[in-house]
């Protein structure tokens, strides 16, 4: 549970219908079983003490009495697990007889939810046994212990309130308006679903995507737990298709036809921390729910959940060429609609021959073939000074020229001499007054030529460069239309890679060079072999982990103590401890006293669900305090 990790569990029993004790035995077990697995929440089928399909013998009193027995006998063998179990059972009260969830927990009833939609069509029959429990609220006497029975519960844990769940029963998903929709206004982060869904040929993949798209539309997680081997085969078959979704993707499914547990790792605080950065996600104006709260530990929950190390890029090698092609033409469409807007049908590139200016040049390539405008309109211009390579210098001419763009080499070297002299500075001297020089000069030379070709200047720099503020301001910082403004470095090269794949000759192999050079921005000379002496990431660290810090701190505004507890677990192997919260601790301090370049952007398309511009999703003052981050970083 620490970190907002909930192990939960889906189990599917093997059943005899109507035999009550077996049945008790087999879910007594899986609870067992569940809970020497870690998981804090287990759920088992609709009606899985008796059995869904007794039919007419849910008249019988022998029936009923023997499935209240086997709820006293759970309660007695599970009352020392720190595992809540939801357990399906008939609830007989008065003249009526409710198709229930009980929700157990150590040795307790904490409630008993009451199915509301009485399915009464094709092979179901359930209003034939069954009354609705819609509105229902009673404090009943039940298996020996008080409890509530309500179809308006959400329970909640006293120390960590963003676990806190709700049960709808099987009918209840499949209708227009779910009870789940009311649990998670109420505060619900997973809703439980004790089923029993009869298979038909086509029916699983619609009960998959059913229960994606529920979790999806609630922001929930959502365990499905459905009857399979046991349930009576006169009239139907039933498959135990047992899923656990989250947020709409799919963390879990059982094998069909079979029986045993599925296990997931839900992350309450992600689901919570989504919830409110959705302001129309509301809270219900419904007064009649109540909150059940249980007390159980917080502890440290054994995932099995993986963290991909590179969170902006598909690991499925298909997801990936099409994220990649759906990216550069969104990028593409972004300035293809300046461009028209405008009128303007010229570009000035700044290029470098390194990854983030040959992604811009891709992305002006593909926007000019939209417009149908001459590429030649697109001007690129290298401007080597004292950290210029043959390497970089050769490739931005290869890329141009490969492309068919225009392209200038503006040497830029005497100019910055003469703006040393202005300013008496000392060449000798190559601290950061000798680099941004350079880059500012830079930047002159393109918005001059912007004015001289009527074009806009295209900006290069993309978004891990601008999280940790690795660019100069009013220099790389500044342009007209900034396309790579919301690609990560990590992506960056997973498109110039793709732009490769599809690409030969010359174009092909320079590409490959471009992706195979080290980044640096080149401000300072080369080594004695003429080779790349400034590394970006011996500086400022490894793009890959400032990535992941950027994904999980803006995405999910995680803390930095649980960021460095997943890049731990990711980057096993990879990193030590030390160096990954040392590059963390330099993450989350240039990001904070970095905002205001950020605060100034210059417009740009926003392409994924992590994006820094302050017109859109991340607004911060420039002047905020980095303390209390810095603090929890430390913090167990």
């Amino acid at each position: 549970m620490k970190y907002g990790f909930i192990k939960v569990a889906s189990a599917t029993p093997k059943i005899r219908v109507a035999d009550c004790k077996t049945n008790t035995i087999n879910i007594i077990e899986q609870i067992k079983e569940a809970h020497k697995n870690g998981a804090s929440l287990v759920v088992f089928p609709e009606l899985c003490v008796t059995g869904y399909t007794c039919s007419d013998l849910f008249y019988q009193r022998v029936l009923l009495n023997a499935a209240e027995k086997s709820v006293e006998e759970v309660l007695k063998k599970t009352a020392d697990l720190d595992i809540i179990s939801i357990v399906g059972v008939p609830v007989a009260i008065e003249s009526a007889l409710y198709n229930c969830a009980a929700v157990i927990y150590k040795g307790d009833i904490l409630g008993i939810v009451p199915k509301v939609n009485i399915p009464n069509y094709s092979e179901f029959y359930e209003v034939r046994h069954y009354t609705s429990g819609k509105n229902l609220y009673d404090e009943i006497s039940y298996a020996g212990v008080e409890t509530i029975i309500s179809d308006n519960l959400v329970f909640c844990c006293d120390k960590m309130r963003d676990f806190s769940f709700g049960v709808e029963v099987c009918e209840d998903l499949w209708v227009a308006a779910s009870p789940s929709v009311e649990h998670a206004k109420h505060g619900a982060t997973i809703i439980c679903n004790p089923s029993t869904s009869d298979d038909v040929i086509g029916k699983a993949q619609y009960r998959r995507d059913l229960v994606k798209m529920q979790s999806g539309k609630l922001c929930c997680a959502y365990i499905y737990s459905d009857s399979g081997f046991g349930e009576s085969t006169t009239d139907m078959v039933f498959s135990g298709q047992n899923i656990i979704s989250e947020n709409a993707s799919l963390l879990a499914e059982s094998k069909r036809f079979t029986t045993g547990i599925i296990y997931a790792d839900i992350d309450v605080q992600k689901l919570s921390a989504e919830r409110r950065k959705t302001n129309t996600f509301t809270k219900s104006d419904d007064n009649n729910f109540t909150s059940v709260y249980f007390d159980m530990p917080i502890k440290q929950t054994k995932l099995s959940r993986e963290f991909s190390r590179t969170p902006f890029i598909p690991s499925n090698k298909s997801d990936l060429d099409a994220r990649c092609e759906e990216i550069i033409t969104m990028q593409a469409t972004g300035l293809a609609t300046r461009l028209a807007h405008t009128g303007i049908q010229n570009a000035v590139l700044g290029l470098s021959g390194g990854l983030d200016s040959t992604l811009a040049l891709i992305v002006c390539v593909h926007a000019f073939d939209m417009l149908d405008i001459d590429r030649k309109n697109i001007h690129t211009v290298t401007m080597p000074c004292f950290g210029t390579t043959k390497r970089t210098k050769s490739n931005a001419q290869l890329l141009a020229e490969a492309y068919g763009v225009s392209f200038e080499d503006i040497n830029i070297t005497k100019a910055v001499r003469q703006h040393f002299a202005d300013i008496n500075h000392d060449e000798s001297v190559t601290n950061i007054t000798y680099e941004n020089s350079q880059a500012r000069e830079r930047t002159q030379i393109l918005m001059d030529l912007s004015n001289k070709y009527n074009g806009l200047v295209i900006g290069t720099g993309d978004l891990s460069e601008l999280a940790l503020g690795w660019a100069t301001y009013n220099g790389d910082h500044m342009s007209m239309y900034a396309v790579n403004v919301s690609i990560p470095k990590t992506l960056v090269r997973y498109l110039t890679a793709y732009e490769a794949q599809h690409s030969e000759g010359v174009l092909k192999t320079v590409l490959l060079d471009v992706l195979d050079t080290p980044v640096s921005p080149e401000l300072l000379p080369p080594d004695k072999n003429g080779e790349i002496a400034q590394k970006t990431e011996d500086v400022v660290g490894p793009y890959e982990l400032h990535d992941f810090f950027l994904y999980y701190l803006v995405r999910f505004g995680f803390e930095p103590n649980k960021i460095y507890y997943l890049a731990k677990r990711s980057f096993a192997g990879k990193y030590d401890n030390a160096t990954i919260k040392k590059w963390l601790t330099t993450f989350v301090r240039r990001f904070f006293t970095q905002q205001f370049k950020r605060s100034c952007l210059p417009d740009g398309p926003k392409v994924g669900s992590v994006t820094l511009s302050p017109r859109s999703d991340w607004r911060m003052p420039s002047d905020a305090c980095v303390n209390l981050w810095l603090e929890n970083l430390e913090e167990d």
